[in-house]
């Protein structure tokens, strides 16, 4: 992510810059952003709710404690709606940060293009009335909607909007293809499983997901797209870990925004029960990208598909706790990725091998006839990629 040097020399430049610091237009919510010198550069940006007043201490509380944890000392925070809901969390938010240590440099509330400052106490520049304010085209949005790209929508519904499921013709044409992606699937794993090596079905759905994940970021990377029946084979192959992994291991920074759409795309497309795996790469991809609000909208998505996916409760917990994007890096090679499956079938091969040959020895002791093939029970292996 390219760095960004935009002085914010006001109250009105720090409205002006929280919209495209979340890419949304913040309603009912406190915002809290975490600074360090030299220079006072963000390091991160964390957006709640506003609560029920009862509960303005625990979300000043978390704040505090992320803030901390990430060695953060000095924070500006915007709180947006009435006063009666902003006013116990700024409160809070004033009594717990200089305990630990952090120093509140702003606290604004906004309501209906006007401003409040807790810290200003000069009736001369903070008026009660609160202070008239226009970020309509501030040079401190331009800048900084012109080094990222960047473009803020209306609300959290709108950017939540972005990755929603797609509905009318295009959903039931989805449909359709998973369906007969499933097919194909299960087709080929039930000829390959009547060998009895579950390895070799691992292999199977390796041989044939990796290309697709290979293709699709090829593709996105170069400007194009997949067609809804390449998406729908995608989608499947990713409820394979090994497939899965193996695309989270591809996605390098410098390709980030082509990697946003594919995922993006993936996430709005793919039918219910395969949304997982996309929405939580989208969410690294976010994550990566400084779009702390893109990684959770997505991870909603994902939620929603699977409460427990692991991939997303970990992404879920890493972001919450104000994690930067320096630490999104890639868990491994797609090389490193191969040798660390192939070593793990291996073992499993292996095992399975010990498991016959113990079998075999147990039948001859117990007399039957050796030249009778024993049958191999595969119940336990899935007609198809397996989740995570």
């Amino acid at each position: 992510m390219a760095e960004r040097r935009i002085r914010i020399s006001s109250p009105t430049a720090l409205l002006a810059v929280v919209p495209v610091l979340l890419g949304f237009e913040p309603g009912n919510s406190m915002v809290v952003i975490g600074t360090e010198r030299p220079g006072a550069e963000v390091r991160l940006t964390l957006r709640y709710d506003l609560p029920d007043p009862a509960l303005a201490g625990a979300v000043a509380r978390h704040a505090v404690s992320v803030l901390s944890a990430q060695r953060v000392h000095a924070t500006l925070a915007v709180g947006y709606g009435p006063e009666h809901l902003v006013s116990p969390v700024a409160d809070a938010l004033r009594d717990l940060a200089p305990r630990a240590g952090i120093t509140v440099t702003e606290l604004l509330r906004a309501e209906g293009q006007r401003f409040w400052s807790y810290v200003c106490t000069d009736p001369a520049c903070c008026p009660s009335e609160g202070t008239p304010f226009d970020i309509t085209d501030h040079p401190a949005a331009r800048a900084m909607a012109a080094a990222d790209g960047a473009r803020v929508l209306g609300s959290r519904e709108d950017l939540a909007a972005t990755v929603q499921p797609v509905t009318g013709d295009v959903a039931e044409r989805m449909l359709k293809a998973t369906r007969e992606a499933e097919d194909h699937v299960a087709a080929a794993v039930e000829k390959v499983a009547r060998s009895g090596r579950k390895a070799a079905v691992r292999r199977l759905i390796a041989a044939i997901g990796l290309p697709a994940v290979s293709e699709a970021v090829s593709r996105y990377r170069g400007g194009g797209r997949l067609n809804l029946e390449e998406v729908a084979w995608l989608t499947v192959m990713l409820r394979d870990l090994r497939v899965r992994d193996d695309a989270w291991a591809r996605m390098r920074p410098e390709h980030r925004e082509a990697h946003r759409r594919l995922w993006t795309d993936l996430t709005r497309l793919a039918r219910p029960g395969y949304v997982r795996a996309p929405a939580a790469l989208l969410a690294f991809v976010a994550w990566q990208s400084g779009n702390g609000a893109l990684a959770n909208v997505a991870l909603d998505r994902a939620l929603a598909d699977d409460p427990y996916y692991s991939m997303a409760v970990l992404l879920r917990e890493v972001i919450d706790s104000g994690a930067p994007p320096s630490l999104a890096r890639l868990p491994m090679t797609p090389d490193d990725v191969a040798a660390s499956y192939d070593a793990l079938d291996a073992n499993r091969e292996a095992s399975d091998e010990a498991g016959d040959d113990a079998g075999s020895q147990a039948s001859d002791e117990a007399g039957s006839d050796p030249g009778e093939e024993a049958t191999q029970d595969v119940s336990d292996e899935p007609a198809g990629p397996q989740d995570g």
